[in-house]
């Protein structure tokens, strides 16, 4: 990265709005597969939310896996398309964090002549 890079410059990478758009994408793909393999497999909600949570973070235990050919369809659709939006979501998530952290480095990193310094001198 440049040294003359300024974070004040940058304009803002992600928005409140795409911020929420994100988090609801993974709650949707989260109760998509939970829904689906519930349904598809016969399995408990708690063992559906497992294998969905299992797979979009491809985790992947193997104690317990698809067994009807309906199931292997949708799981192969499930990764390809959840796994890409899960990782993007993340990304967006995670990115805006760092960059506001980034931010505070930067602010905190100024030569000191430049600081304002509220000392009360009692």
């Amino acid at each position: 990265m440049p040294t003359n890079y300024n974070y004040r410059d940058r304009k803002k990478p992600h928005t409140f709005a795409q911020k929420v758009a994100a988090i609801s994408a993974l709650v949707l793909l989260i109760i998509t597969g939970t829904v689906s393999y519930h349904w598809l497999e016969n399995w408990t909600w708690i063992q559906s939310f497992y294998f969905t949570v299992c797979t979009l973070t491809t985790v992947g235990y193997g104690d317990l896996y698809p067994t009807t050919e309906d199931a292997r369809v949708f799981t192969a659709i499930f990764i390809l398309t959840g796994v890409s939006i899960a990782v993007t979501a993340l990304g967006m998530i995670g990115s805006s964090y760092i960059d506001k952290r980034a931010q505070r480095i930067t602010q905190d990193s100024r030569p000191l002549g430049r600081r304002r310094h509220n000392k009360n001198l009692d």
